[in-house]
């Protein structure tokens, strides 16, 4: 029960969807770019242009069996730690939803997180393993710094909706009987 300015509230307010989401939203956006850029497209892998990185790893190039190998390691331990926030983001979010689990799961609010974790999961790594180490870079060669910077503008544009989303819907109360009547709150 919490109490304020002299008022006591039988309940408190709902629980965010806000750190389920933006957890599953990171692992979700880097499965994609994983299975997407790492293993479809072959774009990179976890160390393919580390002969021009900043922080001195030996360069494992992907055109020989040893390098592939490596880098094959290193796309896993990525996959991993992805599949670790997924499983994280899935139990914040279970912990916090009893009731009503299948409107929380089509909440717009849910959606939003999960789209700003997938742009932040994006920037971040976008200027860490870009920029700062330059251990790969998005598709690597005479254009890449394009490459790169589009990545960084794409997770850029997943946040700004992402945000616009989650605060055009209704705050979700998973312990209650609905949605709140407050629209629009960031809280959701």
């Amino acid at each position: 029960m919490a109490v304020t300015s002299g008022s006591t509230y039988a309940s408190a307010p709902p629980r965010s969807l806000q750190l389920p989401g933006l957890t599953l939203g990171v692992g979700l956006g880097g499965f994609v770019d994983g299975i997407v850029l790492h293993q479809l497209l072959q774009w990179h892998h976890m160390l393919t242009s580390t002969n021009h990185d900043r922080i001195g790893v030996k360069y494992y190039p992907a055109t020989t069996v040893d390098g592939l190998k490596m880098n094959t390691v290193w796309d896993g331990i990525f996959h991993a730690i992805c599949w670790l926030a997924v499983l994280a983001g899935l139990a914040l979010l279970y912990s916090r939803v009893t009731d009503h689990r299948r409107r929380v799961w089509i909440s717009p609010a849910l959606w939003g997180w999960v789209l700003v974790g997938w742009g932040l999961f994006n920037i971040v790594e976008g200027l860490v393993d870009h920029q700062i180490l330059g251990i790969h870079h998005v598709y690597a060669g005479a254009q890449q710094a394009w490459w790169d910077a589009g990545f960084l503008l794409l997770g850029a544009l997943f946040v700004a909706g992402g945000w616009a989303i989650q605060r055009r819907s209704r705050p979700f109360d998973p312990e209650g009987e609905g949605e709140s009547s407050q629209p629009g709150s960031a809280a959701a």
